[in-house]
C-alpha cells in the first residue's frame, strides 16, 4: 500500500508525524512488515527522534543552524533567499527516507522515538511523503 502524506510545515524546525504514519499502518491492516517514508523535497528531511521532551528537538534545531549558517559567502545559490542552500545542506547531512518495522500492527518505535519532518527552509508551506507499508 503506499500513500502520499502531506504535511503543513510552516517555518523551520521539527514537525511530528507520528500520529499520521501510525493511521497510515493501521489502514494498512498488516501484522508485520516495514514502513518506508521518502519526502519528496530538496530543503526538507525526515528523522526519528526524542518526542518526550521539547527541549531536545530546540537542541537539535539550534545545533543544525550554527553547522550550516545561512548567509555565507561561499554559497552561490541563493536564488530563494538565504536560507535556500543551508536547506539542501542540511536536508543532506540528515535523511530523505525512513524505514521502520511494524510489529503486532504497530510501528516498532521506541518509548520515547517519534518520526518528524525536519523543514529547513523558513517559510516552509506543505510537504509530500510518499509512505510505503508492505
Amino acid at each position: 500500500m503506499v500513500r502520499q502524506l502531506r504535511v503543513r510545515a510552516d517555518g523551520q524546525g521539527l514537525h511530528e508525524i507520528t500520529r499520521e504514519l501510525e493511521a497510515v499502518v493501521e489502514q494498512a491492516n498488516i501484522e508485520e512488515g516495514l514502513c518506508t517514508l521518502f519526502v519528496q523535497h530538496t530543503s526538507a528531511s525526515l528523522v526519528v527522534q526524542e518526542n518526550a521532551d521539547p527541549s531536545a528537538r530546540r537542541d537539535l534545531e539550534r545545533w543544525i543552524a550554527r553547522l550550516v549558517v545561512e548567509g555565507d559567502p561561499l554559497y552561490t545559490h541563493t536564488l530563494e533567499g538565504a536560507d535556500d542552500m543551508p536547506a539542501h545542506i542540511k536536508a543532506a547531512l540528515t535523511a530523505t527516507s525512513l524505514s521502520i518495522p511494524i510489529l503486532a500492527g504497530r510501528l516498532a518505535l521506541g518509548t520515547w522515538q517519534g518520526v518528524f519532518l525536519w523543514e529547513h527552509r523558513h517559510r516552509g508551506g506543505e510537504r509530500s511523503i510518499a509512505v510505503h507499508v508492505a
